[in-house]
């Protein structure tokens, strides 16, 4: 009986620690805090499609960055440099000025209630459903960062150069499955990317469909240095609706990053892309748990951290 006492705490904390976060924390002191972000999320998705996947971005930039507690949002100050100028930011977050508009819209409604970090995971919640994907409550109670960590966003952002193995480590050093790994990576059915981000795998790699990277060359020239920040979606076939199509690109060797190819390249992830890219439901289904589990990555809770009135730096 002894050696079950220690299990049963661990029980006891999980419980606790999950308890932290609740779907019902602003119903008292917010009510109207969720309408008002899904409306504004609404209307920056429909004045621009690409805005539902920046948004959505900036959530998983943050949660992967010491926990989902804004600090992605926090500008660069005299005491800390921030996370907006990693390698994996710099140039290619946006969205800043949504969020900006939202908070403002909160804080007059609810002074100093609402955290940045809540608005970012409902803000993500909302731009997928704005653009056709799953909906899932959004668990809610999260507190700002009072810093950010510029060495963390280097070394914790799966870049898109990575293999199958460095992403399952990747998402596995934040406690994510490696089907989490190729469920949240589904994504990437939204969005686009910078051709310095996949020009090495449409010139270098041979697990790319060969008439689908010859397409994007003359976009996305040779040398190094041009054409870097040209754009193209990551998912050509349905580009601005959040379903599993990315899964299907993905089998027939259309995947625009190297990172995304390498779930679909002979190794331990085929059979989940396959399941995503023939079920949509399934995809669906999984995407939603995954997002909730990945937006309780070490949030800031009870008195820690603080409310912030503005997201992009500290009170």
């Amino acid at each position: 009986m002894a050696s079950s006492v220690p299990v049963l705490l661990l029980l006891c904390l999980a419980a606790v620690a999950s308890a932290q976060l609740s779907s019902t924390f602003y119903d008292t002191s917010c009510p109207n805090a969720l309408s008002t972000i899904k409306s504004a999320v609404t209307a920056a998705v429909n004045k621009e499609n690409r805005m539902g996947a920046s948004l959505l971005r900036l959530h998983f930039h943050d949660c992967f960055v010491q926990g989902c507690d804004a600090s992605v949002l926090l500008n660069d100050t005299a005491t800390f440099t921030g996370e907006q100028t990693a390698l994996p930011n710099a140039g290619s977050i946006r969205g800043f000025g949504v969020i900006d508009s939202i908070k403002a819209q909160v804080e007059a409604i609810c002074p100093q209630t609402v955290s940045c970090a809540d608005i970012l995971a409902v803000a993500a919640r909302d731009s997928v459903v704005a653009l056709g994907g799953p909906s899932w409550t959004v668990p809610l109670g999260r507190r700002d960062s009072t810093t950010a960590s510029l060495s963390l966003a280097n070394s914790d952002l799966p870049p898109p150069f990575f293999n199958l193995s460095q992403l399952v480590t990747a998402f596995s050093n934040k406690g994510l499955s490696t089907t989490e790994m190729v469920t949240l990576s589904g994504a990437h059915t939204i969005g686009q990317a910078q051709c310095k981000n996949f020009r090495d795998h449409i010139y270098n790699d041979t697990d790319i469909n060969a008439a689908f990277a010859t397409s994007l060359k003359a976009n996305c020239p040779r040398p190094t240095g041009s054409g870097d920040a040209n754009l193209a979606p990551l998912d050509t076939t349905t580009p601005y609706t959040f379903d599993n199509a990315y899964y299907k690109n993905l089998l027939n060797q259309k995947g625009l990053l190297h990172s995304d190819q390498e779930l679909f390249n002979g190794g331990s992830t085929d059979n989940t892309v396959r399941n995503f890219a023939s079920n949509s439901a399934s995809f669906g289904s999984a995407f939603a748990a995954a997002m909730v589990k990945m937006g309780n990555l070490s949030p800031l809770t009870g008195s820690q951290g603080q409310i912030r009135l503005t997201c992009s730096k500290v009170n």
